[in-house]
């Protein structure tokens, strides 16, 4: 079984690194001096499939690429995305969707299996899990310590989301093959299609933000959209 399941990651991070190589070397053949000005304007990453929380007809979409590994998409959790829910998101102007980052090797891939899983399972209480394996992460200076496997994410699973069955979890997270596998890789490849250079990295109506806790600029771009989509 464990056998099984390191197959899987390793499959998923090589994938990775393939997209990578092919994105690049056809990013080196289309580009001109023509495209090469708007090569910076990629538009807004697709969100179909990706957990969504809002009223889908909200009119300005925002999007973090976040890696469950990371503590500064902890602590953007904690700083800034609660005021944008309540300044934003519940006020129904905006839209906000998660798309899975594999920056930190396995355990990030782990933590992603897990997140497509509980969100195929169980999508309504997705954003309880969520925000759950971000709490679980270690203190800073620890966070490079081994934390994310199966049994911890069956065990956050088990806290936040009734209606997901952890049988069916741990099988998502240990067998070689698996469909989730294909969803984490669709991340993975907009990651690299978007240049994504840091987590969290924020994108709003297809504007990278510089500094994804400037939350002045945040508001800025958000008012400017819904104005402009009125």
């Amino acid at each position: 079984m464990k056998n099984s399941k390191k197959i899987v990651i390793s499959t998923l991070i090589l994938f990775a690194a393939i997209v990578g190589i092919v994105l690049f070397l056809n990013k080196e053949d289309e580009e001109t001096p023509e495209t090469q000005q708007a090569a910076g304007s990629k538009g807004h990453p697709s969100i179909e499939g990706q957990p969504t929380l809002g009223e889908a007809e909200a009119s300005v979409s925002i999007v973090e690429f976040g890696d469950y590994k990371c503590p500064s998409c902890k602590q953007w959790g904690e700083v800034v995305y609660p005021k944008l829910v309540k300044d934003y998101i519940d006020t129904g102007k905006a839209k906000f969707s998660y798309i899975n980052v594999l920056f930190h090797g396995e355990e990030s891939v782990l933590a992603a299996l897990a997140s497509e899983s509980v969100y195929k399972q169980d999508p309504e209480n997705f954003w309880a899990f969520h925000k759950a394996v971000f709490n679980a992460q270690p203190a800073t200076q620890e966070h490079d310590n081994p934390w994310v496997t199966i049994d911890k994410m069956k065990e956050i699973a088990a806290a936040t989301t009734p209606n997901v069955d952890l049988a069916k979890l741990e099988s998502d997270l240990n067998t070689e093959g698996t469909p989730l596998a294909g969803e984490v890789s669709k991340d993975d490849g907009l990651v690299q299609e978007y240049n994504v250079p840091f987590t969290p990295t924020i994108i709003i109506d297809g504007v990278m933000l510089e500094d994804p806790f400037d939350y002045e600029k945040i508001t800025s771009l958000i008012e400017k959209g819904a104005k402009t989509n009125e």
